[in-house]
C-alpha cells in the first residue's frame, strides 16, 4: 500500500485541551494519538525550551506529518515521535528513559486525513479498497471481516460497535452478496447496506452506511480494547498533579473513559444490585470535568469533525 504523507489536521477543542492539560515550561507531556501534530504543536509551545514531548501514533503517515509540523515549531530536538499504538506507552517511556510525565492527551477515533485518503478505505463517501487499518499494514482488513466472518459474528460487530438497529439484516445481506461475489470495495458495501435498510429508515438520520463503517473500523483496529487497556496504563505514568485529557467521538469510547476515570477516582464501578462493593475503589485521580465538555457552536461550524467531540479530564493525586 502507498501511504501519502500530506496530512491536514485541525485540532479539536484546542483551547479546552490546553486549559485542562495545563502544560508548564520544562514539563514532559505525551500525545498518545499525535495525528497531524495539531495538539502536539500547541503543547510544545507551552513546554518551552526545557520541556519534552512524546508523540505516539500507529499510522506511519501521521508520524511523518507530525515530524514536519513540529519541526516548524523549531523545537524538534525535544520531541520523540514513535510509530507505536498508545497501549505500548509504558514500554515506549521506559525505552526513552522517561519516568513519570506531567500530561497526557488522547484524541480518539479516525483522523480527517485517514477519512480523506480514499485508498485507506475508511470512508463511505469514496469507492476504494475495503481496508480500514490505521497502521496501514498488518492485521485483518475490513475486506477480510465482511467476507470471512459468520453472519452472527458480523451482526454482533455491527450491533455492538455501530449500535445499528438493522445489524442482523445488514449482516444477512452481506453474506448473501458474498456468496455471489467477493466484496472488495467500500462502494460495494455501501450498496449492500442501502439495500438492507428499509427505504423509510434510510431517509432519516445520518448516512445509512455510517454506523456499519464505524463498527468495522473499530473491529479492524481493536479500538475499544486498546482504549480499555491503554488509558489505565497511561494514567499510571502520570506523576502527582499530572493531568490526562481525552477527546472521544462516540458513546462507546466515552463510556469507557467515564468508567476508567471513575475507577481511578475511587468511585464504585460494580454492577448495580451487588449488596457489597467488590471493586475496591481507591482514589488516585480527581475528575476535573463533572460532565463532558463540548465544542462551541462556532467550532462545530468551522470544523465538522468537532461536532460529536466530548472532552473529559482528570488529575493524578
Amino acid at each position: 500500500m502507498v501511504i501519502k504523507v500530506a496530512f491536514s489536521h485541525q485540532p479539536v477543542m484546542p483551547d479546552q485541551v490546553l486549559r485542562f492539560l495545563a502544560p508548564q515550561p520544562g514539563g514532559v507531556c505525551v500525545d498518545c494519538t499525535v495525528g497531524g501534530g495539531g495538539h502536539a504543536a500547541l503543547i510544545l509551545q507551552k513546554l518551552g525550551a526545557e520541556g519534552c514531548l512524546v508523540g505516539l501514533d500507529r499510522d506511519p503517515a501521521a508520524i511523518a506529518a507530525a515530524g514536519k509540523r513540529l519541526r516548524d515549531v523549531d523545537q524538534a530536538a525535544r520531541v520523540h515521535l514513535v510509530n507505536r499504538p498508545f497501549g505500548e506507552l509504558p514500554e515506549v517511556l521506559a525505552e526513552l528513559g522517561i519516568g513519570q510525565v506531567d500530561g497526557i492527551v488522547f484524541d480518539l477515533g479516525v483522523s480527517s486525513h485517514q477519512l480523506d485518503t480514499k485508498e485507506r478505505g475508511f470512508s463511505y463517501q469514496h469507492d476504494a479498497p475495503l481496508d480500514m487499518r490505521m497502521s496501514g499494514s498488518g492485521g485483518r482488513t475490513a475486506e477480510q471481516l465482511v467476507n470471512e466472518l459468520a453472519a452472527e459474528e458480523l451482526a454482533d460487530i455491527i450491533d455492538k460497535y455501530g449500535e445499528e438497529r438493522w445489524a442482523r439484516r445488514i449482516a444477512s445481506f452481506i453474506v448473501a452478496e458474498r456468496q455471489r461475489q467477493r466484496i472488495v470495495t467500500t462502494g460495494q458495501l455501501v450498496e449492500i447496506i442501502k439495500m438492507a435498510i428499509p427505504a423509510r429508515a434510510r431517509r432519516e438520520g445520518p448516512h445509512p452506511a455510517r454506523r456499519t463503517f464505524q463498527a468495522l473500523r473499530i473491529a479492524v483496529n481493536d479500538e475499544l480494547e486498546q482504549l480499555e487497556q491503554g488509558l489505565p496504563a497511561a494514567i499510571a505514568q502520570l506523576g502527582r498533579g499530572g493531568r490526562v485529557v481525552v477527546i472521544s467521538f462516540h458513546s462507546l469510547e466515552d463510556r469507557i473513559v467515564k468508567k476508567v476515570f471513575r475507577s481511578w477516582a475511587g468511585q464504585c464501578t460494580c454492577p448495580p444490585g451487588l449488596p457489597v462493593c467488590m471493586c475496591g475503589g481507591e482514589q488516585k485521580l480527581r475528575i476535573l470535568t463533572k460532565k463532558a465538555v463540548l465544542p462551541s457552536e462556532a467550532e462545530k461550524q468551522a470544523n465538522p469533525r468537532a461536532r460529536s467531540a466530548r472532552l473529559r479530564a482528570a488529575e493524578r493525586i
